[in-house]
C-alpha cells in the first residue's frame, strides 16, 4: 500500500493530557498552559490565517529559504526518507518533496503529527499529487514518542521554528532524542529557527492589527470551556504579546482584566484570577547562530549548513551526527 497511517496514541490520550496540563496551569504559579492546546479545529483555521498576515514574517521567510535552497538540501542529503515532525498540512514540505523527487532519491515521506485529521488529509492529498511516493504517517506526540521510519539516508525536518516552543531543558531533551534516532548512514536534521531581531517586529508578529492572533490566543479558553465544562469568559482576559529580553523569547499571555473566579467542574476545582494576573499560553524562543549551534553540538549534532532569508530574519540549518 502506498499510504499507511499508524495511530500510536491511546484512546484517552487527549483527555488525560488536557486534564493534567489544565490542572497544573490553574493550580500552580506561574500559570502556564502548553501551546499544543491552541490547535483544535477552529484554532488551526485561525493559525492558518495568522501565517498569511503581513505582520507574520516567519512563514514567508522560511518559504523563501526553502525555495532558494531546496535543491541544495536535496543534493547535500540524498535522502531516501523524509520524516517531518509536526507536519500539519505539509504545505511547506512540498518544496522539499519536489526537490528530492527531482533528484531521484526520495522513496518515502513519513509525516508525524498529533492531529489525526490534519495528518490524514495531508497524506491523502500528497499520495494523489505524488503518484510514485509512498506515505507512512504516524499519529503521536513527538515530544515523548519519536518514530523515525524508513531507509537511510533519512532527513528529519522540524520546520516553522517549533523548536522555539520548547524551553532550554525541553530542547536539550528533544535534540538528544533526535540524535539517538539518527543511526543510519547519511541521516540528518533540517531545523527551522526564528532569529533575534528588533523587538517591535517580533511583537507585531504576535499581536497583529486585525486581532487574529488575539482570537487565536483566546480560543484556548473556549476549548477549555468545551472540553472541561469550564466557565472562562474570554472577554475577561486581554491578549498580550511580550518580549522577554532576558530569555530572548516572545511570550503570549492571557491577562485577567478583573479579579474573578473560574470554575472547572471536570477537574472539580475553582481558581481565582487577580486583576493583571497572566496565564502564559506560549513561548517562542528566538535564536542567535552561535548559541543555537552550540546547543546542537552538546546534543551530538554538527551544523553543516546555515541558510537565512535576505533580511536575516529566519534560519534553516542542516545538522548531522558528530
Amino acid at each position: 500500500m502506498r499510504l499507511t497511517i499508524e495511530h500510536r496514541l491511546p484512546a484517552d490520550h487527549f483527555t488525560r493530557a488536557l486534564r493534567e496540563d489544565a490542572a497544573t496551569a490553574l493550580t500552580e504559579r506561574p500559570r502556564i498552559l502548553p501551546p499544543k492546546w491552541f490547535y483544535d479545529e477552529h484554532g488551526s483555521v485561525l493559525f492558518d490565517r495568522i501565517t498569511r498576515l503581513p505582520e507574520y514574517y516567519l512563514t514567508r521567510a522560511e518559504l523563501m529559504i526553502l525555495r532558494a535552497h531546496a535543491d541544495e538540501i536535496a543534493e547535500a542529503t540524498g535522502a531516501h526518507t523524509l520524516v517531518e515532525l509536526g507536519s500539519g498540512s505539509s504545505r511547506k514540505t512540498r518544496l522539499l518533496l519536489d526537490a528530492l523527487t527531482a533528484a531521484g532519491t526520495l522513496k518515502l515521506y513519513a509525516p508525524v503529527d498529533v492531529s489525526d485529521t490534519a495528518l490524514d488529509d495531508a497524506a491523502e492529498t500528497l499520495c494523489r499529487d505524488y503518484p510514485d511516493l509512498r506515505v507512512s504517517g504516524t499519529v503521536t506526540d513527538f515530544e515523548t514518542d519519536l518514530p523515525l521510519p524508513g531507509a537511510s539516508p533519512r532527513l528529519i525536518a522540524f520546520l516553522g521554528s517549533t523548536i522555539g516552543n520548547l524551553d532550554t531543558e525541553q530542547r536539550a531533551a528533544f535534540l538528544a532524542r533526535v540524535r539517538a534516532g539518527l543511526t543510519g548512514e547519511g541521516d540528518a536534521l533540517l531545523l527551522g529557527a526564528d532569529l533575534v531581531k528588533e523587538p517591535a517586529t517580533m511583537i507585531r508578529a504576535y499581536d497583529d492589527d486585525q486581532g487574529v492572533t488575539a482570537a487565536f490566543n483566546k480560543n484556548v479558553l473556549r476549548m477549555l470551556n468545551r472540553e472541561l465544562d469550564a466557565d472562562f469568559d474570554p472577554g475577561a482576559f486581554d491578549h498580550k504579546a511580550v518580549w522577554n529580553a532576558e530569555e530572548e523569547r516572545m511570550e503570549m499571555r492571557l491577562r485577567a482584566r478583573v479579579s474573578h473566579t473560574v470554575h472547572v467542574p471536570a477537574l472539580d476545582l475553582a481558581t481565582d484570577f487577580t486583576r493583571g494576573e497572566d496565564l502564559r499560553t506560549e513561548i517562542s524562543t528566538k535564536f542567535r547562530r552561535d548559541p543555537l549551534t552550540e546547543e546542537l553540538t552538546r546534543a551530538g549534532l554538527a551544523t553543516t549548513h546555515w541558510w537565512t532569508d535576505p533580511q536575516n530574519r529566519f534560519a534553516l540549518l542542516l545538522a548531522t551526527p558528530s
